[in-house]
């Protein structure tokens, strides 16, 4: 009874006070007619909110959202499907669906009511700027009177995930390529500085290349046998992402660690779209999940936070304990101590990328909008326009030359090792850093790749 009594509109409680009023008054004046004006004034909402508790709606819910994973900036549609699954047309119905506050507003709805097996479609957009996972729902319905008296609210227990994923800038094709991830005689050379020890062979199996087949194993174990780390070398990516809170500066959306969050998901992306598997790390490990790369990837830094983490140990010890292949390093505020330690994570000669952030550029002048749309602008232009280092002329002013004493010393030592390294400053674009990554590198005859003159920046 206290919820029904408790679900009194504004409309029912003036009626209520102005039946209590006029009842008084005319029991002061001796006034039936005033007194009968007054209980049916108190009455009439008495009745409303009875037969509003009484009625036995039943309603199902369906929520879809389309789709369920957007990059942030983008929009989103969510549809609600409403029945009316009971034998009794409903009345008034105020619905509202539950949203997180950085999504928007609620949603509300009136309807004038659903028939008897009726059905109702509804629908309002979801956008959100800032990555993260949300759970839309609840949705809350209000039954009313015919009158406007009585409002009774019943909320379905249905939920639905969204996950606002960080933004995804497209991304070069002509940085990584055959040569890079395994392909022709970049793999070929990666091979033999390998050298024909360190080939761990399998079991032939039907559509294995015969170029495959390692001769030596087959002739020991009496079956053939093929190279497994060929297959090990090919399609695969490991991606570093630097999550140390230290190792950052800004706030909010314009920080150094939402760029480097939105640069790992970009290359994952970008890695995917070519073909690779890959796996995700952060300076706390492994991401370790099921699914498809760029499935994992997306929902995990859907979500990532800043780690209270001091060194880099821990991804590094997970790259060097990977199976080999691409490395791709996003890291914030690197010392040189830590860059040996990257360095010492790139084994048989694989290929290794380094993104480095000049973050105090991020804590001096922060991002603006428009460098996202200069950043497109630049990916359309040709490489030999975008990135001079590729025709032999030099970096591009707010390359390493920006901030050189912040970034210079842990770039020259994983240069040293055979990384290819860009710096990155606030005022870059991702697509167009990216571009400045250096293309022309020949991998030698022994376990280190040798830099062919106009390759470094």
């Amino acid at each position: 009874m206290q919820s029904v009594l408790g679900g009194f509109t504004t409309r029912g409680t003036s009626f209520m006070a102005a039946g209590v009023a006029a009842g008084a008054t005319g029991a002061l004046l001796g006034d039936t007619a005033l007194i009968s004006v007054g209980a049916l004034l108190l009455v009439l909402p008495l009745l409303s909110a009875l037969a509003a508790g009484r009625a036995r709606y039943r309603l199902g819910c369906v929520r879809t959202i389309s789709p369920a994973r957007v990059p942030a900036g983008h929009t989103a549609r969510v549809n609600l499907h409403l029945e009316n699954v009971s034998r009794l047309p409903t009345g008034l119905l105020l619905a509202e669906d539950t949203v997180p506050y950085a999504l928007g507003t609620r949603p509300r709805y009136v309807l004038d009511g659903i028939e008897r097996g009726g059905t109702r479609d509804l629908s309002y957009p979801l956008r959100s700027d800032l990555r993260g996972k949300f759970t839309i729902g609840p949705l809350e319905v209000r039954i009313a009177d015919a009158f406007g008296l009585v409002e009774l609210g019943r909320s379905f227990i249905t939920q639905t995930t969204f996950m606002v994923t960080p933004k995804v800038v497209p991304l070069d094709r002509a940085v990584v390529n055959g040569s890079w991830v395994g392909e022709g005689e970049g793999r070929a050379r990666a091979i033999a500085a390998a050298g024909e020890d360190d080939v761990v062979p399998r079991a032939y199996r039907d559509g294995d290349e015969l170029r495959r087949v390692h001769w030596r194993s087959t002739a020991r174990y009496g079956e053939l046998m093929v190279r497994r780390e060929e297959q090990r070398w090919k399609n695969r990516a490991l991606l570093l992402l630097d999550t140390r809170r230290s190792a950052h500066a800004g706030s909010g959306a314009t920080s150094s660690f939402e760029f480097a969050v939105s640069a790992a998901a970009s290359i994952g992306v970008h890695l995917a779209g070519e073909g690779l598997d890959g796996q995700l790390i952060t300076d706390s490990g492994p991401i370790s999940s099921s699914g498809l790369f760029e499935d994992v990837l997306l929902d995990a830094l859907s979500v990532v936070q800043p780690s209270r983490n001091r060194d880099l140990s821990s991804g590094a010890s997970a790259l060097r304990g990977g199976d080999g292949g691409l490395i791709i390093v996003v890291a914030g505020r690197l010392s040189a101590a830590a860059a040996r330690l990257l360095a010492a994570s790139r084994r048989d000669g694989g290929a290794a990328i380094a993104l480095l952030l000049a973050v105090s550029t991020w804590a001096d002048s922060p991002r603006v909008p428009g460098d996202q749309a200069a950043g497109n602008r630049q990916h359309e232009q040709s490489p030999s326009a975008a990135d001079p280092a590729a025709n032999g002329q030099g970096s591009l002013p707010g390359q390493d030359e920006t901030r050189p004493d912040e970034t210079a010393a842990a770039a020259a030592v994983l240069r040293a090792a055979g990384w290819r390294v860009v710096s990155v400053d606030a005022t870059t674009p991702l697509a167009m850093a990216w571009q400045r990554v250096p293309r022309v590198a020949t991998l030698s005859h022994g376990s280190e790749s040798r830099w062919m003159p106009g390759a470094a920046v």
